[in-house]
């Protein structure tokens, strides 16, 4: 049993490290002042978000972009509040372009055919997206506009993370969401890009035809980011980068109970035995058997395979890791104040992880009121 856990411990090891590594290799771009060139259409899909809608148009209207440089597409799901009503509302006096359409459903992803249509009726080449609970960063487009006018790029991924972080259930989903991304920028840093996130993402129309959009994984209810990006990768994998950069930092807000962080982790997890990355699942088997050693540690305790000793060493030796991993993330983001929280959550995680895997293998997940079967 020794051995089977120096090579499970080894593995996490190399994995971790690896992208601990290729974190520093990503280098942080900073903003500079050039004159807008780029024509944007972004993209916003929303079902039911009158609660979270006022902070994003609020970030709308302080964009720093020129507004005759970019188009909004709202994309309606069947939103049975006052959603619309408050888009018009915030949005018709000002001079944005803006349109509010209605989703038609031709797959088993609703995100998905949003996504498609307004990509069928946007203006320019040049698609952003992110997601209606999410807050904008001033020189967001901006940061967007000097990236693509220094890089011959079809494909970029940009960093996103939590906001409104009051409680330790919070706290845990923010760290767990910055070690994610954290793998994220570390695998771009040595060259397997594996992760990316909706609500921060740039890529052409031309690209995204030329990959016949979401054909292959409608039938997957979310995804929407990480499959289009693996089939970017395909195509041109040069042509993918990632923008480290604190001006294109969009933030998001946490699940506000433990029923709904389930069904959010869930959605997530159902759609990794689909991934075509052999990397990718790779690092998703390797973090499962990891976590699940632990879980399963105290049991191999008592029924004597394994020391004290050995667990407690393995524990520390994979409390290190993610340490190093994560504090070069929260460093990144500013939030290094989180930190605090990491130690307990550290007990919690390997538990909370496995747990969302067997959750994921056996059942459906509840999201924006819709249930899904995986």
């Amino acid at each position: 049993m020794l051995i089977i856990t120096i090579v499970i411990l080894l593995l996490y090891l190399l994995l971790i490290g690896s992208f601990a590594y290729g974190f520093d290799k990503v280098k942080t771009t900073p903003l500079e002042d050039v004159k807008a060139k780029i024509d944007f259409s972004m993209i916003i899909p929303f079902r039911n978000e009158a609660e979270a809608l006022p902070d994003l148009l609020a970030s709308i209207l302080e964009l720093n972009y020129p507004k005759h440089k970019f188009e909004i597409l709202f994309i309606d799901d069947d939103s049975e509040d006052d959603s619309v009503k408050l888009i018009r509302s915030k949005l018709s006096k000002s001079k944005i372009d803006f349109s509010i359409l209605h989703n038609e459903h031709h797959s088993n992803s609703p995100k998905k055919d949003a996504i498609t249509k307004a990509i069928s009726q946007s203006k320019y080449d040049w698609m952003v997206t992110t997601d209606a609970d999410c807050k904008l960063p001033k020189y967001w487009l901006d940061s967007f506009d000097d990236f693509i006018q220094k890089n011959d790029i079809k494909f970029i991924v940009a960093p996103v993370t939590y906001h409104t972080t009051t409680s330790f259930l919070k706290r845990f989903q923010l760290l767990d969401f910055l070690s994610l991304q954290g793998v994220s920028i570390g695998a771009f840093g040595i060259n397997k890009p594996i992760l990316c996130n909706g609500a921060n993402l740039a890529y052409t129309k031309t690209l995204f035809f030329e990959l016949e959009g979401f054909d292959g994984n409608s039938n997957i209810s979310s995804g929407d980011d990480i499959f289009l990006l693996q089939k970017a990768i395909q195509k041109y994998p040069n042509k993918i980068q990632y923008l480290k950069s604190e001006s294109a930092i969009v933030k998001t807000i946490p699940q506000h109970d433990f029923k709904n962080l389930v069904s959010q982790r869930v959605r997530w997890a159902a759609k990794t035995s689909s991934y075509n990355s052999l990397f990718g699942k790779l690092t998703g088997i390797v973090v499962f058997v990891m976590n699940g050693f632990l879980v399963c540690s105290p049991l191999l305790y008592l029924a004597n395979f394994i020391s004290i000793k050995t667990l407690l060493y393995t524990f520390i030796i994979k409390f290190c890791i993610d340490f190093l991993l994560l504090f070069k993330t929260v460093r990144f983001f500013n939030q290094e104040s989180y930190l605090s929280s990491f130690f307990f959550s550290s007990f919690l995680y390997p538990i909370f992880s496995v747990y969302v895997v067997f959750i994921s293998v056996f059942k459906g997940y509840k999201w924006k009121d819709r249930t899904y079967r995986k």
